[in-house]
């Protein structure tokens, strides 16, 4: 089993950052497989950043260039950098392993 634990969500002001960190635990776990999800009230849950193997990294077209997804995984963390924040980026914000573990979500708040 594994277990995912978000934070560092909160209020920002439109143009700030946010540096949101994924915890995981559980003997099976690999960062290759990591994402990040986002859910906006009254819209489907989207896919925002994904890690795949060999370092290689996916965006949601509406946050490429200014969101970046990282992972340790001798630490067993992932971690999303959120820059540039526009207020439709407001939403709860969960990692996954992709395999159907889900952490609770942390929320962004990103005022006009």
């Amino acid at each position: 089993q594994v277990q995912l634990v978000e934070s560092g969500g909160g209020l920002v002001q439109a143009g700030g950052s946010l540096r949101l960190s994924c915890a995981a635990s559980g003997s099976i776990f690999s960062i290759n497989t990591m994402g990040w999800y986002r859910q906006a009230p009254g819209k489907q849950r989207e896919l925002v950043a994904a890690l795949s193997s060999g370092g290689r990294t996916n965006y949601a077209e509406s946050v490429k260039g200014r969101f970046t997804i990282s992972g340790d995984n001798a630490k067993k963390m992932v971690y999303l950098q959120m820059n540039s924040l526009k207020p439709e980026d407001t939403a709860v914000y969960y990692c996954s392993d992709r395999k159907g573990y889900w952490g609770q979500g942390t929320q962004v708040t990103v005022s006009s």
